[in-house]
Protein backbone atom coordinates (compact mmCIF):
# COMPACT_ATOMS: atom_id res chain seq x y z
CA UNK A 1 0.00 0.00 0.00
CA UNK A 2 2.81 2.43 0.84
CA UNK A 3 4.52 1.75 -2.48
CA UNK A 4 1.28 2.43 -4.33
CA UNK A 5 0.85 5.68 -2.32
CA UNK A 6 4.33 6.88 -3.37
CA UNK A 7 3.58 6.11 -7.02
CA UNK A 8 0.26 7.96 -6.79
CA UNK A 9 1.93 10.96 -5.08
CA UNK A 10 4.59 11.08 -7.79
CA UNK A 11 1.94 10.94 -10.51
CA UNK A 12 0.02 13.78 -8.86
CA UNK A 13 3.22 15.81 -8.59
CA UNK A 14 4.02 15.21 -12.26
CA UNK A 15 0.42 16.11 -13.20
CA UNK A 16 0.68 19.38 -11.27
CA UNK A 17 3.96 20.17 -13.01
CA UNK A 18 2.36 19.51 -16.38
CA UNK A 19 -0.64 21.70 -15.53
CA UNK A 20 1.68 24.46 -14.32
CA UNK A 21 3.80 24.15 -17.44
CA UNK A 22 0.70 24.24 -19.67
CA UNK A 23 -0.63 27.31 -17.82
CA UNK A 24 2.71 29.10 -18.16
CA UNK A 25 2.89 28.20 -21.86
CA UNK A 26 -0.68 29.41 -22.46
CA UNK A 27 0.03 32.62 -20.51
CA UNK A 28 3.20 33.30 -22.50
CA UNK A 29 1.36 32.54 -25.75
CA UNK A 30 -1.52 34.91 -24.90
CA UNK A 31 0.92 37.58 -23.72
CA UNK A 32 2.89 37.22 -26.96
CA UNK A 33 -0.26 37.60 -29.06
CA UNK A 34 -1.26 40.70 -27.04
CA UNK A 35 2.22 42.18 -27.45
CA UNK A 36 2.22 41.51 -31.21
CA UNK A 37 -1.20 43.12 -31.65
CA UNK A 38 -0.95 46.04 -29.21
CA UNK A 39 2.79 46.47 -28.71
CA UNK A 40 5.13 48.55 -30.87
CA UNK A 41 7.64 45.89 -31.87
CA UNK A 42 6.89 46.00 -35.59
CA UNK A 43 5.33 49.45 -35.89
CA UNK A 44 6.66 52.73 -37.27
CA UNK A 45 6.76 54.29 -33.82
CA UNK A 46 9.15 51.66 -32.51
CA UNK A 47 11.67 53.77 -30.60
CA UNK A 48 14.12 50.89 -30.28
CA UNK A 49 16.59 51.57 -27.49
CA UNK A 50 16.48 55.39 -27.69
CA UNK A 51 14.86 58.14 -25.55
CA UNK A 52 13.53 55.63 -23.03
CA UNK A 53 14.09 57.93 -20.05
CA UNK A 54 12.16 60.74 -21.75
CA UNK A 55 9.02 58.84 -22.79
CA UNK A 56 5.80 58.41 -20.80
CA UNK A 57 7.05 60.36 -17.80
CA UNK A 58 4.64 61.60 -15.14
CA UNK A 59 6.28 63.00 -12.03
CA UNK A 60 5.04 65.28 -9.26
CA UNK A 61 7.58 68.06 -8.72
CA UNK A 62 7.53 69.92 -5.42
CA UNK A 63 9.93 72.83 -5.60
CA UNK A 64 10.95 75.57 -3.19
CA UNK A 65 13.25 78.53 -3.77
CA UNK A 66 13.59 81.80 -1.87
CA UNK A 67 10.40 81.01 0.06
CA UNK A 68 8.54 80.56 -3.24
CA UNK A 69 6.82 77.19 -3.55
CA UNK A 70 5.82 75.49 -6.79
CA UNK A 71 4.09 72.16 -7.23
CA UNK A 72 3.21 70.73 -10.60
CA UNK A 73 3.09 67.53 -12.64
CA UNK A 74 6.04 67.14 -14.99
CA UNK A 75 4.85 65.26 -18.06
CA UNK A 76 6.68 63.90 -21.08
CA UNK A 77 4.32 62.20 -23.49
CA UNK A 78 4.37 59.08 -25.66
CA UNK A 79 6.61 60.80 -28.22
CA UNK A 80 8.98 62.08 -25.48
CA UNK A 81 7.98 65.75 -25.83
CA UNK A 82 7.20 67.79 -22.76
CA UNK A 83 3.44 68.01 -22.15
CA UNK A 84 0.35 66.01 -23.02
CA UNK A 85 0.03 63.72 -26.05
CA UNK A 86 -0.52 65.25 -29.46
CA UNK A 87 -1.01 64.34 -33.11
CA UNK A 88 2.40 64.47 -34.83
CA UNK A 89 0.81 65.60 -38.09
CA UNK A 90 -0.34 68.84 -36.37
CA UNK A 91 3.14 69.88 -35.25
CA UNK A 92 4.56 72.81 -37.21
CA UNK A 93 7.03 74.35 -34.75
CA UNK A 94 9.48 72.51 -32.47
CA UNK A 95 11.67 74.06 -29.76
CA UNK A 96 14.99 72.32 -29.05
CA UNK A 97 17.07 73.17 -25.99
CA UNK A 98 18.83 71.68 -22.99
CA UNK A 99 17.66 71.99 -19.39
CA UNK A 100 17.26 75.74 -19.94
CA UNK A 101 14.56 74.94 -22.48
CA UNK A 102 13.09 71.91 -20.71
CA UNK A 103 12.81 73.63 -17.29
CA UNK A 104 11.83 70.49 -15.39
CA UNK A 105 11.27 72.35 -12.12
CA UNK A 106 8.92 74.91 -13.66
CA UNK A 107 5.23 74.32 -14.47
CA UNK A 108 4.87 73.93 -18.23
CA UNK A 109 2.75 77.05 -18.74
CA UNK A 110 5.34 79.18 -16.93
CA UNK A 111 8.38 78.03 -18.93
CA UNK A 112 9.86 80.04 -21.80
CA UNK A 113 7.97 77.87 -24.31
CA UNK A 114 4.82 78.01 -22.19
CA UNK A 115 4.93 81.81 -22.16
CA UNK A 116 5.52 81.96 -25.91
CA UNK A 117 2.48 79.74 -26.48
CA UNK A 118 0.39 81.96 -24.21
CA UNK A 119 1.41 85.03 -26.24
CA UNK A 120 0.52 83.21 -29.48
CA UNK A 121 -2.86 82.27 -28.06
CA UNK A 122 -3.53 85.85 -26.89
CA UNK A 123 -2.78 87.02 -30.44
CA UNK A 124 -5.50 84.66 -31.69
CA UNK A 125 -3.14 82.51 -33.74
CA UNK A 126 -3.49 78.76 -34.11
CA UNK A 127 0.25 78.27 -33.88
CA UNK A 128 1.74 76.26 -31.04
CA UNK A 129 5.36 75.51 -30.15
CA UNK A 130 6.08 71.93 -29.08
CA UNK A 131 8.92 71.50 -26.61
CA UNK A 132 11.46 68.76 -27.40
CA UNK A 133 14.13 70.07 -24.99
CA UNK A 134 15.89 67.56 -22.74
CA UNK A 135 18.39 68.13 -19.96
CA UNK A 136 22.08 68.46 -20.82
CA UNK A 137 21.65 68.59 -24.60
CA UNK A 138 24.05 70.45 -26.89
CA UNK A 139 24.05 70.82 -30.70
CA UNK A 140 25.43 67.28 -30.87
CA UNK A 141 22.23 66.17 -29.13
CA UNK A 142 20.12 68.07 -31.66
CA UNK A 143 21.81 66.12 -34.45
CA UNK A 144 21.15 62.85 -32.62
CA UNK A 145 17.49 63.82 -32.32
CA UNK A 146 17.24 63.96 -36.11
CA UNK A 147 19.08 60.65 -36.43
CA UNK A 148 17.46 58.53 -33.74
CA UNK A 149 14.33 60.23 -32.36
CA UNK A 150 12.30 62.25 -34.85
CA UNK A 151 12.35 59.64 -37.66
CA UNK A 152 10.57 57.27 -35.25
CA UNK A 153 7.56 59.60 -35.03
CA UNK A 154 4.97 58.84 -37.75
CA UNK A 155 3.58 61.76 -39.80
CA UNK A 156 5.99 64.13 -38.08
CA UNK A 157 6.94 66.90 -40.52
CA UNK A 158 7.44 70.24 -38.71
CA UNK A 159 8.24 73.28 -40.81
CA UNK A 160 10.18 75.19 -38.17
CA UNK A 161 12.77 74.19 -35.58
CA UNK A 162 13.84 76.70 -32.94
CA UNK A 163 17.34 75.95 -31.63
CA UNK A 164 18.20 77.43 -28.21
CA UNK A 165 22.01 77.39 -28.17
CA UNK A 166 24.80 78.61 -25.91
CA UNK A 167 25.44 77.23 -22.43
CA UNK A 168 25.86 73.50 -23.11
CA UNK A 169 28.09 74.13 -26.13
CA UNK A 170 30.35 76.53 -24.22
CA UNK A 171 31.80 73.80 -22.03
CA UNK A 172 35.53 73.52 -22.87
CA UNK A 173 35.40 69.89 -21.65
CA UNK A 174 32.51 68.54 -23.76
CA UNK A 175 33.08 64.83 -23.10
CA UNK A 176 30.74 64.96 -20.11
CA UNK A 177 27.78 65.65 -22.42
CA UNK A 178 27.89 62.41 -24.43
CA UNK A 179 25.49 60.66 -22.07
CA UNK A 180 22.99 63.50 -22.32
CA UNK A 181 23.34 64.09 -26.05
CA UNK A 182 22.56 60.49 -26.93
CA UNK A 183 19.69 59.09 -24.85
CA UNK A 184 21.19 55.64 -24.83
CA UNK A 185 22.05 53.18 -22.04
CA UNK A 186 25.70 52.33 -21.44
CA UNK A 187 25.69 48.53 -21.63
CA UNK A 188 23.97 45.70 -23.49
CA UNK A 189 21.74 44.55 -20.64
CA UNK A 190 20.37 48.06 -20.11
CA UNK A 191 19.89 48.46 -23.86
CA UNK A 192 17.80 45.28 -23.91
CA UNK A 193 15.80 46.62 -20.96
CA UNK A 194 15.16 49.91 -22.77
CA UNK A 195 14.17 48.11 -25.97
CA UNK A 196 11.56 46.11 -24.05
CA UNK A 197 10.29 49.17 -22.17
CA UNK A 198 10.00 51.21 -25.34
CA UNK A 199 7.95 48.64 -27.20
CA UNK A 200 6.04 46.56 -24.66
CA UNK A 201 2.30 47.13 -24.35
CA UNK A 202 2.35 45.36 -20.99
CA UNK A 203 4.99 47.69 -19.60
CA UNK A 204 3.10 50.71 -20.92
CA UNK A 205 -0.06 49.51 -19.19
CA UNK A 206 1.78 48.96 -15.88
CA UNK A 207 3.35 52.42 -16.20
CA UNK A 208 -0.06 54.05 -16.67
CA UNK A 209 -1.39 52.32 -13.55
CA UNK A 210 1.68 53.40 -11.56
CA UNK A 211 1.36 57.00 -12.76
CA UNK A 212 -2.29 57.09 -11.76
CA UNK A 213 -2.09 55.44 -8.35
CA UNK A 214 1.59 55.60 -7.34
CA UNK A 215 3.06 58.66 -9.10
CA UNK A 216 6.70 59.45 -8.55
CA UNK A 217 7.25 62.45 -6.28
CA UNK A 218 10.40 64.58 -6.45
CA UNK A 219 11.08 67.27 -3.86
CA UNK A 220 13.62 69.90 -4.82
CA UNK A 221 14.92 72.77 -2.74
CA UNK A 222 17.36 75.39 -3.92
CA UNK A 223 18.73 77.63 -1.23
CA UNK A 224 18.70 81.38 -1.57
CA UNK A 225 20.83 82.65 -4.44
CA UNK A 226 22.17 85.68 -2.60
CA UNK A 227 25.73 84.33 -2.82
CA UNK A 228 25.34 83.97 -6.58
CA UNK A 229 24.92 87.72 -6.82
CA UNK A 230 27.86 88.75 -4.67
CA UNK A 231 30.06 91.06 -6.76
CA UNK A 232 27.46 90.80 -9.50
CA UNK A 233 28.31 92.39 -12.82
CA UNK A 234 25.95 91.94 -15.78
CA UNK A 235 27.82 92.08 -19.11
CA UNK A 236 25.80 92.61 -22.27
CA UNK A 237 26.94 91.93 -25.83
CA UNK A 238 28.44 95.38 -26.43
CA UNK A 239 30.59 95.22 -23.32
CA UNK A 240 31.58 91.59 -23.91
CA UNK A 241 32.64 92.45 -27.46
CA UNK A 242 34.96 95.20 -26.19
CA UNK A 243 36.35 92.90 -23.51
CA UNK A 244 36.88 89.68 -25.48
CA UNK A 245 37.14 90.42 -29.21
CA UNK A 246 40.87 91.11 -29.31
CA UNK A 247 41.98 88.40 -26.89
CA UNK A 248 44.16 85.70 -28.44
CA UNK A 249 42.62 82.26 -28.05
CA UNK A 250 44.44 79.51 -26.19
CA UNK A 251 44.54 75.90 -27.42
CA UNK A 252 41.61 74.84 -25.26
CA UNK A 253 39.41 77.60 -26.65
CA UNK A 254 40.46 76.81 -30.21
CA UNK A 255 39.55 73.14 -29.74
CA UNK A 256 36.17 74.11 -28.28
CA UNK A 257 35.36 76.33 -31.28
CA UNK A 258 36.51 73.73 -33.82
CA UNK A 259 34.33 71.10 -32.15
CA UNK A 260 31.36 73.48 -32.12
CA UNK A 261 31.83 74.29 -35.81
CA UNK A 262 31.84 70.57 -36.60
CA UNK A 263 28.59 70.12 -34.67
CA UNK A 264 27.01 73.01 -36.57
CA UNK A 265 28.06 71.44 -39.87
CA UNK A 266 26.43 68.16 -38.83
CA UNK A 267 23.31 70.01 -37.73
CA UNK A 268 23.15 71.82 -41.05
CA UNK A 269 23.20 68.48 -42.85
CA UNK A 270 19.99 67.54 -41.00
CA UNK A 271 18.43 70.95 -41.64
CA UNK A 272 18.96 70.56 -45.37
CA UNK A 273 17.99 66.89 -45.41
CA UNK A 274 14.62 67.51 -43.77
CA UNK A 275 14.05 70.84 -45.55
CA UNK A 276 13.16 72.67 -42.34
CA UNK A 277 13.33 76.37 -41.54
CA UNK A 278 15.71 76.91 -38.59
CA UNK A 279 15.49 79.75 -36.10
CA UNK A 280 18.40 80.11 -33.69
CA UNK A 281 18.23 81.83 -30.31
CA UNK A 282 21.38 82.69 -28.39
CA UNK A 283 21.36 81.75 -24.73
CA UNK A 284 22.61 83.91 -21.86
CA UNK A 285 23.55 83.27 -18.25
CA UNK A 286 22.49 85.13 -15.11
CA UNK A 287 25.24 87.69 -15.74
CA UNK A 288 24.65 88.01 -19.47
CA UNK A 289 27.64 86.94 -21.54
CA UNK A 290 30.26 87.52 -18.90
CA UNK A 291 31.54 83.99 -19.49
CA UNK A 292 34.27 84.10 -22.15
CA UNK A 293 33.50 80.62 -23.47
CA UNK A 294 29.83 81.49 -23.92
CA UNK A 295 30.74 84.68 -25.80
CA UNK A 296 32.96 82.72 -28.19
CA UNK A 297 30.26 80.14 -28.90
CA UNK A 298 27.63 82.81 -29.53
CA UNK A 299 29.92 84.63 -31.93
CA UNK A 300 30.51 81.43 -33.92
CA UNK A 301 26.77 80.76 -34.01
CA UNK A 302 26.14 84.24 -35.43
CA UNK A 303 28.76 83.66 -38.14
CA UNK A 304 27.16 80.33 -39.01
CA UNK A 305 23.71 81.93 -39.35
CA UNK A 306 25.07 84.76 -41.47
CA UNK A 307 26.91 82.38 -43.80
CA UNK A 308 23.82 80.22 -44.29
CA UNK A 309 21.25 83.04 -44.26
CA UNK A 310 19.47 81.57 -41.22
CA UNK A 311 17.30 83.58 -38.84
CA UNK A 312 18.78 84.29 -35.44
CA UNK A 313 17.34 86.01 -32.39
CA UNK A 314 20.35 87.40 -30.55
CA UNK A 315 19.07 87.37 -26.99
CA UNK A 316 22.51 88.49 -25.82
CA UNK A 317 22.17 91.70 -27.86
CA UNK A 318 18.60 92.74 -27.07
CA UNK A 319 18.30 91.80 -23.42
CA UNK A 320 18.30 94.20 -20.52
CA UNK A 321 19.81 93.47 -17.14
CA UNK A 322 18.29 90.66 -15.12
CA UNK A 323 17.91 90.84 -11.39
CA UNK A 324 18.50 88.21 -8.72
CA UNK A 325 14.96 86.87 -8.92
CA UNK A 326 15.35 85.83 -12.56
CA UNK A 327 17.75 82.89 -12.17
CA UNK A 328 17.87 79.93 -9.78
CA UNK A 329 21.55 79.46 -10.54
CA UNK A 330 23.98 80.58 -13.23
CA UNK A 331 21.95 79.19 -16.17
CA UNK A 332 18.38 78.23 -15.18
CA UNK A 333 15.69 80.89 -15.20
CA UNK A 334 13.00 81.29 -12.57
CA UNK A 335 9.36 81.94 -13.43
CA UNK A 336 10.03 85.68 -13.71
CA UNK A 337 13.21 85.14 -15.73
CA UNK A 338 11.43 82.81 -18.16
CA UNK A 339 8.66 85.33 -18.66
CA UNK A 340 11.18 88.10 -19.27
CA UNK A 341 13.09 86.07 -21.89
CA UNK A 342 9.84 85.07 -23.63
CA UNK A 343 8.77 88.72 -23.83
CA UNK A 344 12.11 89.66 -25.39
CA UNK A 345 12.01 86.79 -27.90
CA UNK A 346 8.35 86.95 -28.90
CA UNK A 347 8.21 90.05 -31.16
CA UNK A 348 11.26 88.86 -33.11
CA UNK A 349 9.88 85.33 -33.39
CA UNK A 350 6.45 86.47 -34.61
CA UNK A 351 8.07 88.67 -37.25
CA UNK A 352 10.09 85.70 -38.58
CA UNK A 353 7.03 83.38 -38.57
CA UNK A 354 4.97 85.97 -40.46
CA UNK A 355 7.69 86.26 -43.08
CA UNK A 356 7.33 82.51 -43.54
CA UNK A 357 3.58 82.84 -44.00
CA UNK A 358 2.67 81.15 -40.71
Amino acid sequence: GYKYYKILKKRRKNTMKKILLINITVFIFILTIIEIIFGYWFKDNNFGIYVRSERNVKEIISFEHNENKLKHIYIRNFYAFRGEDFKPSEVQIVFLGGSGGNQRLTPENLTIVGNLNLFLKNDNTKLKIYNASTDGKSTRGYVNDFLYWFPKIPNFKPKVFIFYIGVNDSNPYPEWAKHYDLKLADNTILKIRDYIKNNSFTFELIKKVEDKYLPKVTSAYITTNERLYENFNFIDFAEAKKKYSNIELNNQEKKMIIAFKDRLINLNIQILKYNIYPIFITQIQYDGVRDHYLFLIIQELKKFCEENDYSIIALDEITSEFDKNDFYDTVHTTVTGSNKIAKIIYPKLVKILKQMGL
